[in-house]
């Protein structure tokens, strides 16, 4: 969710989205290092390996797509490994237990370590696993489960919730993990979670997120940063974890996920061509999901003033005077931000640019009192405590509990209490104007190398809406840009009742889903898991 910051005063109060919505809202090429002695988890001489084809749109060969140029396969073969002599997998998860932890290392990662164990909770029918990324000082709090279905067999979902600076356990317990915590009897098991037919990741980070923590005040403040811890625990996790290698890998994520993850899998098909030179295996990455993301900043504020003035959504909720004034400020705003952030950033310029955009065309929102992730609402309760949702502190009391936190294998050094979002990580990204760079460019650039997006937005969400993304996956330029904007919106369905409207070409789908608000899992479990389960099975919506 999203970090908003009241302009009166210096309390940045954290929502589940986190974006621009006022004056201050807040929402890793790895430099490979000669390698040394590396004391390895499980050092022992590793055989010769030869990598073959992958099924990977990138990495194999494939039956060229007469829209995209034919580069250069990474598929080569190697007699000898990298990391030959130095290291010996894991090999399986069935290695590991649930009184401590195993560390797991490479050589080709040599500041990185990833502390792993099974963790018997939240869903009974699938083993559970918890740990930490180990970046020197910094450490990343992450939560794996087995597919309920074929776990040998069942593609890798990879999810990171947005803020900047919230836990990706609201994805867990509120939206598509294996259990919920909507009251104070703690978990309930999920049916309709995203890991009934795929093995399932969430992740803590940046740093100072959730569970993760510092040991001297470390910080991460931009997403590109953010980017190399993750591609290294997920090239770390699958060399460790054979029976994962070659595995179609999904990376998702919601709300300044829009940002991240973009990046993030820019990074990991970047670092691909690396782990080849070295004798590696490449990670499988199939496509990127994002739902309500915030992937271009400034598409959103022409958005919200149609999302409050028109019946884009819900029924017109701001005065006609009101409206009047937002739409003549709106061609200040986008000359303004056009000049400052994107045709020649000025990072002074294009602050101040934000900030008018904000208090002219997004402040007056909240003096309606409503759900700014779902317009069809009231917020309930003070949004810096509920983020408009009670239920959120029900997670909070659950992860808070002693016994809870041992079995997860949370650090002793964390005391504090969980908190769902951390204000000093959105403070940290908005100084860094990190949400200024807009990341469609990258999305753009992963669809000419086959890996496919999905954009999908719920109906009644207001911070990260429909009409914005829509418009940013119209504009954006590509080979297949032609053939996607000539399709046109249709319906498409759940169980014979229409669930939105969709538009798909060459490999990049944008969807709708009526009745949802910011987090589609939450308000549409089925619909939300069937759009997933299509998407995985490569079939049309």
């Amino acid at each position: 969710m999203i970090l908003i910051h009241n302009p009166g005063d210096s309390t940045y109060y954290s929502t589940i989205a986190r974006f621009p919505v006022v004056s201050r809202t807040i929402m890793l090429s790895l430099g490979l290092k000669a390698l040394g002695l590396v004391s390895a988890a499980f050092a022992v001489n590793a055989s010769a390996q030869t990598f073959f084809s992958l099924n990977s749109p990138r990495y194999a060969l494939n039956k060229p797509n007469p829209l995209r140029p034919q580069g250069n396969s990474y598929i080569q073969s190697h007699t000898a490994s990298y990391d030959d002599g130095l290291f010996t997998p894991l090999e399986h998860l069935s290695a590991l237990t649930t009184q401590q932890f195993t560390t797991l290392a490479h050589p080709f990662f040599p500041n990185y370590n990833v502390r792993i164990k099974k963790s018997d909770f939240c869903d009974g029918t699938v083993n559970a696993y918890t740990g930490y990324i180990d970046i020197e000082a910094r450490h990343l709090f992450f939560y794996f489960f087995e597919s309920r279905s074929d776990p040998a067999k069942d593609d890798v979902i990879f999810w990171t919730n947005g803020g900047p600076g919230c836990s990706s356990s609201l994805g867990l317990f509120m939206e598509l993990g294996p259990c919920r915590v909507l009251t104070d009897n703690g978990s309930t098991y999920h049916p309709e979670s995203w890991n009934s037919n795929a093995n399932l990741f969430f992740i803590d980070q940046p740093v100072g997120v959730g569970f993760s923590y510092a040991e001297h005040g470390e910080k991460v403040s931009t997403t590109e940063e953010a980017a190399k811890d993750v591609a290294a625990f997920v090239s770390i996790f699958f060399e460790n974890f054979s029976q994962f290698k070659g595995r179609a890998f999904h990376m998702a994520g919601e709300s300044y996920g829009g940002k991240y993850i973009p990046i993030f899998a820019a990074e990991v098909y970047d670092q691909n061509a690396r782990l080849v030179e070295a004798g590696l295996t490449p990670i499988n990455l199939q496509s990127i999901m994002i739902g309500n993301g915030m992937t271009d900043y400034f598409t959103m504020w022409s958005a919200y003033v149609d999302m409050m003035c028109s019946a884009a959504s819900v029924f017109p909720i701001q005065s006609i005077g009101a409206c009047i004034r937002m739409k003549e400020a709106l061609p200040r705003c986008q000359k303004w931000t056009t000049d400052s952030c994107i045709t020649q950033y000025d990072a002074m310029s294009c602050g101040a640019a934000g900030d008018f955009c904000s208090a002219e065309l997004s402040h007056t929102f909240f003096d309606t009192g409503k759900n700014p992730y779902d317009m069809s609402k009231d917020c309930e309760g003070d949004i810096a405590e509920t983020l408009c949702y009670p239920v959120t502190k029900k997670i909070t009391t659950y992860l808070d509990r002693p016994e809870v936190r041992a079995t997860l294998g949370v650090d002793p050094s964390i005391t504090r209490n969980f908190s769902s979002c951390s204000d000093n990580v959105g403070e940290d990204f908005d100084i860094a104007q990190d949400r200024y760079h807009e990341t469609y460019t990258y999305i753009s650039a992963l669809l000419e190398r086959n890996v496919r997006a999905l954009i999908y937005v719920g109906s009644y969400d207001w911070i990260c809406n429909w009409i914005g993304n829509e418009r940013w996956t119209l504009d954006m330029a590509w080979s297949g840009q032609e053939a996607f904007v000539k399709e046109d919106l249709r319906d498409w369905k759940v169980a014979g009742e229409v669930a939105g409207q969709t538009r798909s070409a060459n490999g990049l789908t944008f969807a709708t889903i009526y009745g949802a608000g910011h987090m589609v899992p939450y308000d549409k479990p089925k619909e939300a898991l069937a759009l997933v389960q299509r998407w995985l099975a490569k079939e049309d919506l």
